[in-house]
């Protein structure tokens, strides 16, 4: 198996797809940094907050001060740039990947599924010799050049594709997706007046029919991409399918990301031979015998960083119960847009020496996107709890008992209490174990259906 699998690899094919990849991956990265800048993310997000939430074992991650957010952006901006065009290619892979996954690691409320993509594409770049042609690289070296790679690059980022989608299809295989179309039911009852297509959202079951055909999709695209009978009809669905999410809801870039990423699976020679059909004139390649060498130490590598993106997202099944309601394992899983929570927290804060006991209100150290975010997820709640008790053992010279009322609707359900309110949070350490202070999600409460006016 493994000397089939190495000449499947090693498998020469044309290099003009990774380049095309390479290409719409630096642009669509500059595309976003300039969004930041206009609508001044930068500052709401890394300058205006006081309080920024770490992520588990990486509690030295915080933001630069001044304008030094401004400078990372911009860097990340210029970086994404040369890898689009190529340019000193391998430094600026490099360096795209730390910069931009350190601007996702300074405040987890930041986390989004396609800024991990991001990452992890990044991650992939610094290995594949994306600038081989069609670059400011292969212009400056010519002798460099090369227009054939080995298959395995092409093999690799088609498998991080589909791994999204497959994760994204199973996490919507519950019965408030399937059975009771939620949260689908609770966004379009808000999306009623969309030009055009508003209207459609008020049949009866439509939230059902589409709840299904987005399960539908996300489990089955990848492998219709794959075949070559089916490939184009299925990027057309691709391109409407995410066109349609760009509209209806606010997800940012991931749509742009997921359809441009889609033409991976295309044939490798994909854009050479589009170029031939619209009158410009290209070199033709010549796919050699000469295999590039892959050896058994870069299939093992490979084999492991396949098996952590299969394994991560399934580690919630570690913990138990639903996690959607506990949390435990949901981050990095590709759970996209599987649920609608809402919560309110309040935290009491008692002095042991004197008994008195106090609100305290998370607003005080939040900002409003900050406090939508943090309310559903209790490993923030415990972190700013802990943050709350060091505040107040300075101010009184000794330890304080932090307890909190934090109550969360889970896709329409009554609101029900999330975090045992009889438990001190500063007794509490977060980690990778279950976390038996969260409360399980109460039985045999199906999710409320939103009838759509």
């Amino acid at each position: 198996m493994i000397e089939q699998a190495r000449r499947a690899f090693e498998k020469p094919v044309d290099a003009s797809g990774i380049a095309a990849f390479r290409f719409t991956f630096g642009a669509l990265i500059v595309l976003s940094v300039v969004r930041f800048f206009a609508y001044g993310w930068i500052d709401e997000l890394y300058t205006k907050p006081k309080f920024f939430f770490t992520f588990w074992g990486l509690p030295f991650v915080s933001p630069l001060s001044g304008h030094g957010m401004h400078v990372v952006f911009a860097a990340i901006g210029l970086l994404a740039m040369m890898v689009a065009i190529g340019a000193f290619y391998r430094a600026a892979t490099v360096l795209l990947f730390a910069l931009f996954t350190y601007v996702q690691l300074v405040d987890v409320t930041n986390y989004l599924n396609h800024y991990y993509l991001v990452s992890l594409l990044a991650f992939l770049l610094c290995f594949i010799p994306a600038n081989a042609t069609w670059s400011v690289d292969a212009w400056l070296s010519p002798a460099r050049e090369s227009k054939q790679l080995p298959a395995l690059h092409t093999y690799l980022l088609r498998f991080q594709i589909a791994v999204v989608y497959i994760y994204a299809g199973i996490a919507k295989a519950n019965a408030d997706w399937l059975l009771h179309a939620q949260p689908l039911n609770i966004w379009l009852n808000a999306r009623t007046n969309t030009p055009f297509i508003g209207g459609l959202f008020a049949l009866p079951y439509a939230a059902h029919v589409m709840s299904w055909a987005g399960f539908l999709f996300d489990t089955t695209i990848p492998f219709f991409m794959l075949q070559k009978r089916s490939r184009p009809y299925a990027f057309v669905v691709i391109v409407v399918f995410h066109s349609l999410t760009q509209v209806l809801f606010p997800i940012g870039m991931f749509p742009a990301i997921m359809a441009t990423s889609a033409l991976i699976f295309f044939s490798p020679g994909w854009p050479r031979s589009l170029l031939r059909r619209v009158g410009i004139k290209v070199s033709h390649v010549q796919m050699g015998s000469h295999r590039a060498t892959i050896g058994r130490r870069a299939i093992a590598l490979v084999s492991l960083y396949a098996v952590i993106q299969v394994t991560v997202p399934l580690r919630h099944r570690l913990y138990g119960g639903d996690v959607s309601w506990h949390e435990q394992g949901m981050r990095f899983s590709w759970k996209v847009m599987s649920r609608e929570k809402n919560g309110s927290v309040t935290y009491n804060v008692t002095d042991p020496a004197t008994g008195r006991t106090w609100e305290v209100a998370p607003r005080k150290y939040l900002t409003e996107r900050q406090l939508n975010d943090f309310s559903t997820q209790p490993d923030m709640i415990l972190q700013l709890g802990h943050h709350i008790g060091q505040e107040h053992r300075r101010r009184l010279g000794h330890d304080v008992r932090v307890t909190v009322d934090a109550f969360v609707s889970l896709n329409g359900r009554r609101a029900a209490r999330l975090i045992d309110n009889n438990v001190n949070l500063i007794d509490i350490s977060d980690g990778v174990g279950i976390a038996h202070w969260v409360l399980p999600k109460p039985a045999h409460d199906p999710p409320h259906f939103v009838p759509v006016s």
